[in-house]
């Protein structure tokens, strides 16, 4: 599983011209399953998403979480965070998890989120074509990636 995970002041999605999500304070969270991912990595994800210490604290360093500002969380989306460029010029999509599962998890690692603690979680359609807007506070922004961190599939 890969996350982008940008820091905003607020950020929105929009399918066929109509706001399906909208957040204030918080992240924004481009979200792509990729084949094998399992709840493991969903909950895994939420943990470290929900826990990322990227908000200023009063000395103005970045040591709070989304939780310690109760911020919210837009999520979105994106299988061609699963991408695979090693060859040529036009990306495979091989990597990606069917849209059944990649769905299915989706879902999960929000609900995650919201059992991690975070009061607001947003999110696009599945599959949809999304407008992605956002104000990158910072800019901040940071790349997870569930295989550098050892899961155990459950």
């Amino acid at each position: 599983m890969r996350a982008v995970i940008q820091r905003v002041t607020s950020a929105s999605v929009r399918v066929a011209g109509e706001v399906v999500g909208k957040i204030g304070h918080g992240f924004l969270v481009l979200l792509g399953v990729m084949e094998g991912d399992t709840k493991a990595h969903a909950e895994l994800m939420a943990a470290k998403t929900a826990n990322l210490r990227i908000f200023c604290d009063e000395n103005d360093k970045m040591n709070q979480s989304v939780l310690d500002i109760d911020g919210e969380i837009l999520v979105v989306s994106q299988f061609t965070l699963c991408a695979d460029v090693k060859k040529g010029n036009r990306p495979s999509f091989t990597p990606s998890a069917a849209p059944e599962d990649a769905n299915r998890l989706y879902e999960y690692y929000m609900d995650c989120l919201k059992q991690n603690g975070v009061r607001t979680v947003e999110h696009g359609i599945f599959a949809a074509d999304m407008e992605v807007s956002l104000v990158n506070d910072g800019p901040v922004t940071i790349l997870f990636d569930t295989d550098i961190w050892h899961v155990k599939n459950a």
